[in-house]
């Protein structure tokens, strides 16, 4: 259950060393230990597939690297703010402190439609507070200044994202800037499940992501921010990492890393339609695992000769 900022970071190691497909993925943690997990590309779960209202999906059970649902999982299309997991992963390896205080500035501000922020000009906060909003709030001037303040600049961060997607395998995946709110930046959901498990080996990631509200202090005023996802402030849920993404052009989006039954699963949802779409096919999909898994151990083995 992910209630607020001071809850607990999953306690989940065994679960989230796991990458996706036939890939190599690489990950380092800040501590600099380098994870490299091979795993196979085991198709399609031949089960009744889940009703969802996402153009585009991947379910992939992380316990055994087993690929349980796919639809149209190769293909690049944009990933809106799914964008600022990746910003946050590079901010990470970068190794800059959490605690150094920045400054939101002019450029900050995105010239173009759904550039909303409550953070205005001359705003301070520090690097950590600006990364939790990004990826809690989807805040897009707190991931401009996470950029901005990036060794090299905004450039030489969104140089950064595509080296990283390039090392993960993302082999779809291209980035123009670090906020999401340009169309082009694309991926595929295959290449999001990469993402979403590099960003699971990261405990700021993980906590920053899965908070359902967050209090800063604006000037004289304490502004609370909630959760994009809903899913965070549910007990029955035990969410990992998540993220999620709107512009018009890449619709209702969400990638998480959750744990059912003791299970890591890891859920890609691409371009669904209707606000509350991308959530109830994060249901469905939890409600089609579950039944899945019942089906199976109430299967009985083989008889042996």
């Amino acid at each position: 259950m992910n209630r607020g900022h001071s809850l607990r970071l999953p306690a989940l190691s065994g679960l989230l060393l796991a990458t996706a497909f036939s890939a190599s993925v690489h990950a380092a943690d800040p501590g600099g230990v380098l994870l490299q997990v091979r795993l196979p590309y085991a198709g399609p779960a031949r089960l009744e597939a889940p009703a969802l209202h996402s153009s585009a999906a991947l379910v992939m059970d992380a316990t055994n690297s087993s690929v349980l649902y796919a639809r149209r999982s190769d293909v690049p299309m944009p990933i809106a703010s799914i964008t600022k997991l990746m910003t946050a992963l590079v901010v990470m390896e970068a190794g800059q402190p959490l605690d150094e205080t920045l400054s939101i500035a002019p450029e900050d501000r995105w010239p173009g439609r759904g550039g909303v922020s409550r953070l205005l000009s001359g705003t301070q906060l520090t690097r950590g507070a600006l990364m939790h909003l990004a990826l809690m709030a989807s805040e897009n001037r707190a991931a401009h200044a996470l950029a901005r303040n990036y060794p090299g600049g905004v450039e030489a961060c969104v140089a950064a994202m595509n080296a990283k997607a390039r090392e993960l395998g993302m082999t779809g995946a291209h980035f123009v800037e670090p906020t999401g709110l340009s169309d082009e930046n694309v991926a595929s959901a295959e290449d999001l499940a990469k993402l979403v498990i590099a960003a699971a080996t990261i405990p700021a990631i993980r906590e920053y992501s899965t908070d359902s509200y967050y209090d800063v202090r604006v000037g004289r005023r304490v502004l609370r921010f909630r959760s994009t996802d809903s899913l965070t402030s549910k007990a029955d849920w035990d969410i990992v990492v998540q993220k999620t993404g709107y512009i018009s052009e890449a619709g209702r989006c969400l990638v998480m890393q959750a744990v059912f039954d003791d299970r890591a699963f890891v859920i890609v949802l691409l371009n669904s339609y209707g606000k509350r779409t991308r959530v109830a096919d994060a249901r469905r999909v939890r409600r089609w695992v579950e039944s899945r898994e019942q089906t199976a151990r109430a299967t009985p083995a083989p008889a042996t000769t």
